[in-house]
Order: structure tokens, then sequence, then C-alpha cells
């Protein structure tokens, strides 16, 4: 008989399960994201509620004695070139690289998709929750920082001026989302895929970690939260089984059970 491979059956193939309606994921994609921006806009309008949090946060980090963020800063300003394009990282890749992990994922592993979708939706959510309960001033906003806006002065800039800004809420420092969902693109890749290379993929989140940080955009405490938050997620929805994952079996159905020969039993024998 030839023996033939077959994938696993569900559950244990995550290449092997149907796509999700794509109508469906796109209305619920859109929703998600107009709740999350409905309730940003529900945050503005504590700016002094905002500042004392800062003071507390910045007062906070250097009890804990975390690296000022400053030190990072100071690297990115040793050429307007570079940045330049911190700046621009910042403003062009996270949701770009977000939205692209989505769709391959949509297209190649659906059940990674549906577990992404998933770890994302909850983060975002707990971190709404946060950004309404704790709004928060950016270091960049915070003149006890000594820190600068790096964007305003270098460009390009995301952000208008706070009291005129009407597509963001900017008092919604922590979590940091944009190393949060880098963190998730990272491990949604890694955990995907088998290259031998896929944990390169880290490199984004390290990246975007320097770039808030060093744009002054956020705390470190921003993004231990947003990792702390993403963390709690991934520990309680469960990832799918490994890709690639296969059963081989015969033709005409699963190959026979053979006893193990004992010691000094010729073959061919039977009982």
């Amino acid at each position: 008989m030839n023996a033939r491979t077959e994938p696993a059956p569900a559950g244990q193939d995550a290449s092997a399960r149907p796509r999700p309606p794509l109508v469906r994921e796109l209305l619920l994609v859109a929703g998600l994201f107009l709740v999350y921006k409905l309730g940003r806009q529900l945050a503005t309008g504590h700016t002094a509620e905002a500042f004392r949090n800062a003071h507390h946060v910045w007062d906070l980090e250097r009890t804990l004695r975390l690296p000022g963020e400053g030190a990072v800063q100071s690297l990115l300003l040793h050429g307007d070139t570079l940045v330049h394009v911190a700046n621009t990282y910042y403003a062009t890749i996270h949701f770009p690289a977000t939205v692209a992990l989505l769709v391959w994922l949509y297209l190649r592993r659906p059940a990674h998709y549906v577990w992404t979708r998933r770890v994302l939706a909850a983060v975002t959510a707990a971190a709404l929750v946060l950004h309404l309960a704790f709004p928060l001033a950016p270091p960049r906003m915070l003149a006890a920082t000594g820190l600068i806006d790096t964007a305003r002065v270098y460009g390009p800039s995301v952000y208008g001026p706070p009291r005129t800004d009407e597509l963001s809420n900017q008092f919604a420092a922590m979590p940091s989302l944009h190393f949060g969902w880098a963190l998730m693109v990272a491990v949604g890749l890694i955990v995907a895929t088998r290259s031998r290379w896929r944990w390169l993929w880290l490199l984004h989140p390290l990246l975007t970690l320097l770039v808030v940080v060093g744009t002054a955009n956020h705390y470190w405490l921003d993004v231990l939260v947003a990792a702390a938050l993403l963390g709690l997620a991934l520990a309680v929805i469960r990832p799918p089984r490994p890709v690639g994952r296969t059963l081989t079996v015969a033709r005409g159905g699963p190959a026979p059970h053979r006893r193990p020969l004992r010691r000094h039993e010729p073959a061919g024998v039977s009982r």
C-alpha cells in the first residue's frame, strides 16, 4: 500500500482551518476600530488630571530607578536624519504593520488570524479602559522631563495642538499600544511560522520601544504596562496548534499496529 500525507484533523493543524467570512471580519474589525476611536474621544477634556498623573508616573520611575527617557532621546538627536527616521517610523509603521499581519494570517493561517485578532481586541479593550480611568500626558508635554517633542521640531508629526486635535486623544499615553501591537505582530509571526529566522521579528517591537521612548511619546512604564496586558491576554487566549503538523496514513486506512519483536525471536514468526 502507498502511504500518503494528510493534514491533521481540525484542532491539530492550524493551516487546515477554514477562513472566517471576509465581510464579517471586515465589519468586526471596523466596528472595533470605531469603538476604540469613540472611547479615545470620551477620554479627552481631562487635561489637569492627565498632567497630575504624568508627574506621578515620572516620580515613580525615578523612585524605581528606571533609566531616563532622555538617554534614548539623546541617541536620536545625534543627527537630524536619525530623529526624522524615528518620527517617520512612529507615524507610519504602527497601523500598516498590524493590518499587514492580519491580512497575511487571514490568507495563510486562518486559525492564527482568529487567535491574533482576539488577542489584539482584548489588549485594545483593556487599554481603552486604562485610557479612560487614567488619562496621562506624554513626556513630550511635561516640562519636568527636559525632553523635546521631536515630531514637532523635526517632523513628521501625526498630532496637532491638543486643544484642537479632534482625531486622537493625546492624553492616552498608558499603555503604549504602539509597543503592545508591535510586540503582538512579532509574537503572531513567530508562532505562525517555522522559519529559523522568525525570531528576527522581535526587532520590530525593539525598534518601536526605542522610537516611542526616544521621541518622548511614551514613558518606560507605558511600555511595561502594555507588555503586561499582552502577557495576560496571551495567557488567557491560547494559540492554535503549531502549523505544519501532519499525519501519515496508508491509502487504505491507518497502518496496522505491529507488535515489537522479542529478543531472540526470528523475523516472520507470528503468534
